[in-house]
C-alpha cells in the first residue's frame, strides 16, 4: 500500500495553440478536418462500459451545411436509462473507495492524451460538429477541457487536505464522501470542456455519473468517452446516454438514489428539473444536490472616460465570437451620448470586415449558428427589432438557411432601454445598444442592474476609478463575473472561476474548489482515546 503524503502544484493553464499560416498544427487540423468530413460515423450509447444500439436512430448535421451527415446516433429507450443507473450505482462501490490520486492519475492521463494525442481530433470534431471557428474550438475542446481535467485534482488535493484542529486525548477528522448515490449531467452543444467537466468535476470526488449530452454535440462529446475511457475511467463510473432529454429526465427523478444534477442548458429545463425533485423529495434517500448555470442577459456598461476603440473591439469580439452562442457572451450595452458617435463609427468598420461562413475557411470569424430552430429563434427577435419604432438596426438584420444556418452580425440601436433584445436571451449574434445622456451614469447602472432576471457576467469601461467602483458597487449582483475593461467573456480555469446567480444559476463557479465542494457529503470523525468511566462533571460535587 502506498501510504505516501501526496500533494499536487497548481498547474499552468494549457498553453493555446495559434494555428498560424503554414504551422504544423494547422495542416493536421486541416487533414482532420477533411477525414471527418468525409465519414460518417455511428454513435451508440456506452453503459456500463458496453457499446449499445438501440436501432432507434437520427441524424447529426453540420450546421455549415445541413445536407451533410457527420454521424447517426443510437437513442435511449427507458430500459437503457434503468440500465445506465444501475452500472453508475454498481460502479461506485469501487470507484469511490479507490484512493484519490488513482483517481487523479486518470484525469490527468486524459488531459495528456487530449493535449497531444487526439489534440486534433477533439478540435476538428468541435469544429465541424458545434461550428466553432479552429480558434474557439481551440480555446474550448483543447485547453479548457485540458484545464479542467488538470486544475479539478489540483482543486481536490486541497479540500481533502482541508482537515480539523485536533486537541489532546482526540483524534478530529473530516471524510469527504462521495454523494450517495448517482448524478445526473446534462450538458449544453456550445462546449465541449463543460461537457467534459459536469462529468469529471463529480467523477474525481468519487461520483458516478448518469450523462445526458446535447443531441448538436454528439459528436465531440462520443470522442471525448472514448477518450476517458482510454485514459482509464473503469466502465461505469460515467454512462452516455443519448436521447430524449423527456425522457431520461422523467426515468431519472423518480430514481431514490438521485444524488445530485450538474446541468448547463436553459433556465425553462433547469426549472422543469429543479420542479421534477421537489415532485420526488419524499422518495429519495438524500436531497440531491442541484448545481446548475442557465443563461444571461450579458452587458458591457461604458463610462464616458473610457477608449473608444477599446470598447468597439469589445462589444465586436464579445457579442460575435462563436455566433453570440455564449453563455457570457456580450448582448447588450449602454453607452453615453458623448462617446456614442465615434464608438459607432468603429463598430461598423469592424463589422464590415467580418466575414461568415464554413469553419474550413479561417478567415471567417463567424460560422453558423447551431441548428434551425435557434436559427429561427434568433432571426424572429431580429424581426421583432425591425418592426419596432423604437429600434434602429444600423448592422446586420440578415440571415440565410438554405445551405448552413447563417446569420449576419446585428447591431441594434435601441431608444427603449427595456426593449425585448435588452432583456431576453437570444443566444445568437445581436448585440443591442442604449445610448444614455452622460450626466445619467448612476440612474443607467441601476437601470442596468434591474432591466434582467439575469446574473451571469457584465464589464464596466472606464478610466476613472471613482466611476469604476461605483459601477462594481451598484451592478454588485448583476453579474457572477465582472470585467473591468475588456469584453464579459473568456474565464479561464484557475483564474476567473464562472458562473453567476439570480436566473443565471446556482453560481457554484466551475474552474473553482467551489464546485468540487457540491460533490462531496462530509463526515466528521471524532476519536477520543481515553473515555469518561463516570457520567458525573466536576459541578456535581457539593
Amino acid at each position: 500500500m502506498n501510504n505516501a503524503v501526496f500533494t499536487f502544484e497548481s498547474p499552468t493553464n494549457e498553453p493555446i495553440l495559434q494555428y498560424g499560416k503554414g504551422s504544423k498544427e494547422r495542416e493536421a487540423v486541416i487533414a482532420e478536418l477533411d477525414r471527418l468530413s468525409n465519414e460518417k460515423i455511428e454513435i451508440p450509447l456506452i453503459i456500463g462500459g458496453k457499446e449499445i444500439k438501440t436501432g432507434k436512430t437520427a441524424k447529426v448535421v453540420m450546421p455549415h451545411n445541413h445536407s451533410k451527415t457527420l454521424a447517426i446516433y443510437h437513442q435511449a429507450t427507458e430500459k437503457e436509462i434503468q440500465l445506465a443507473i444501475d452500472e453508475a450505482l454498481k460502479a461506485k462501490v469501487m470507484w469511490e473507495n479507490l484512493s484519490w490520486i488513482e483517481r487523479s492519475s486518470i484525469m490527468l492521463r486524459a488531459a495528456e492524451l487530449l493535449s497531444k494525442k487526439y489534440r486534433n481530433l477533439i478540435v476538428a470534431s468541435t469544429m465541424l460538429g458545434q461550428n466553432k471557428s479552429i480558434y474557439q474550438a481551440e480555446i474550448d475542446a483543447a485547453c479548457e477541457v485540458i484545464d479542467y481535467l488538470r486544475y479539478n485534482v489540483y482543486f481536490a488535493a486541497q479540500i481533502y487536505n482541508d482537515q480539523p484542529k485536533s486537541e489532546f486525548g482526540q483524534l478530529n477528522r473530516l471524510e469527504y464522501r462521495a454523494l450517495e448515490g448517482f448524478v445526473f449531467t446534462v450538458t449544453p452543444f456550445n462546449f465541449t470542456a463543460i461537457a467534459s467537466n459536469l462529468n469529471m468535476a463529480a467523477v474525481i470526488m468519487g461520483n458516478t455519473t448518469v450523462w445526458k449530452p446535447a443531441t448538436t454535440s454528439l459528436v465531440s462529446s462520443y470522442y471525448l468517452m472514448k477518450i476517458f475511457k482510454e485514459a482509464g475511467l473503469p466502465d461505469g463510473v460515467i454512462n452516455f446516454v443519448p436521447g430524449s432529454g423527456a425522457l431520461i429526465g422523467n426515468t431519472v427523478l423518480k430514481h431514490k438514489d438521485l444524488a445530485g444534477i450538474h446541468f448547463t442548458g436553459s433556465n425553462a429545463t433547469f426549472n422543469s428539473l429543479w420542479r421534477g425533485v421537489t415532485e420526488n423529495l419524499t422518495n429519495y434517500v438524500s436531497y440531491p444536490k442541484l448545481v446548475g448555470e442557465t443563461g444571461g442577459k450579458d452587458f458591457i456598461f461604458v463610462h464616458n472616460s473610457s477608449n473608444p476603440i477599446e470598447v468597439a473591439t469589445a462589444i465586436v469580439r464579445g457579442a460575435f465570437e462563436y455566433q453570440g452562442q455564449k453563455c457570457s457572451a456580450a448582448s447588450r450595452s449602454y453607452i453615453p451620448k458623448s462617446q456614442w458617435n465615434e464608438i459607432k463609427q468603429h463598430i461598423l468598420k469592424q463589422v464590415s470586415q467580418i466575414k461568415v461562413g464554413g469553419v474550413e475557411n479561417f478567415e471567417n470569424f463567424m460560422n453558423a449558428v447551431i441548428d434551425e430552430n435557434s436559427f429561427d429563434n434568433i432571426m424572429g427577435y431580429i424581426k421583432l427589432a425591425k418592426n419596432s419604432e423604437e429600434c434602429e438596426i444600423i448592422a446586420g438584420g440578415t440571415g440565410d438557411k438554405s445551405t448552413g444556418y447563417f446569420i449576419q452580425p446585428t447591431i441594434i440601436q435601441t431608444t427603449n432601454p427595456y426593449f425585448t433584445t435588452m432583456q431576453e436571451e437570444i443566444f445568437g449574434p445581436v448585440m443591442t445598444i442604449y445610448v444614455y445622456e452622460d450626466e445619467k451614469y448612476q440612474e443607467t447602472l441601476e437601470l442596468c442592474n434591474k432591466t434582467s432576471p439575469y446574473g451571469l457576467t457584465g464589464s464596466i469601461f472606464s478610466n476613472d476609478k471613482y466611476a469604476m467602483i461605483q459601477a462594481c458597487k451598484t451592478l454588485k449582483y448583476a453579474a457572477g463575473n465582472f470585467y473591468i475593461n475588456d469584453k464579459p467573456s473568456g474565464a479561464m480555469v484557475g483564474l476567473q472561476p464562472f458562473g453567476g446567480a439570480r436566473g443565471s444559476g446556482t453560481n457554484d463557479k466551475a474552474g473553482g474548489s467551489l464546485n468540487l465542494l457540491r460533490w462531496v457529503s462530509p463526515r466528521t470523525i471524532k476519536e477520543t482515546f481515553l473515555p469518561a468511566q463516570d457520567f458525573k462533571y466536576p459541578y456535581m460535587e457539593v
